[in-house]
């Protein structure tokens, strides 16, 4: 029997007539909603279950990594912060996807969503055009547009993968 997901985080399906940065906005918290849904009724052991061995791709590497991407763009980028990295050593760049028995959802959650308040608060700040105050590995400056573009872009595949680790925990399928 497949089992359907709680689905009780709050989701707002996008509007269908919004100008472009609402409608950026919308899409990014949907899918930002998306993933918060894939792990709901979980425990830890359950969100550390890796996806396809010897992948180390977790629902908790997923929270993990996103609250990273969301420091990355918004805090480092576009405002020019210069935050300590998320996870991220310099032995393991990747630690947000490697995961031990005692990293937890409730920290990496709440990791998250700080860095998602965050983003709002310096997103909201600026416009569509207005180019980042700092600097990305690559040397190229990138506009507010540019970078919700990417993040939904970014959650959306992840959200592919999410699907497909729920699936492998519980059977829990859906949007």
């Amino acid at each position: 029997m497949i089992a359907e997901s709680t689905d009780s985080t709050p989701r707002v399906d996008p509007s269908t007539t919004s100008g472009e940065r609402e409608a950026l906005e919308q899409w990014l918290d949907f899918h930002r909603a998306t993933l918060a849904r894939k792990c709901e009724g979980l425990d830890d052991a359950q969100l550390r279950t890796l996806s396809a061995p010897p992948s180390e791709l977790s629902l908790l590497g997923l929270v993990r990594h996103m609250a990273k991407v969301e420091q990355g763009w918004f805090r480092n980028v576009l405002a020019g912060e210069k935050a300590p990295k998320l996870y991220s050593t310099e032995e393991d760049r990747d630690r947000d996807f490697h995961v031990t028995d005692e990293d937890t959802y409730a920290e990496a959650h709440a990791t998250w969503q700080a860095e998602i308040a965050h983003a709002r608060t310096v997103a909201a700040a600026r416009g569509l055009d207005d180019l980042g105050e700092g600097e990305h590995h690559s040397g190229k400056p990138y506009n507010l547009r540019w970078i919700y573009l990417h993040m939904i872009e970014e959650y959306a595949r992840h959200n592919g993968h999410a699907d497909l680790v729920r699936e492998r925990i519980d059977g829990a399928t859906g949007d």
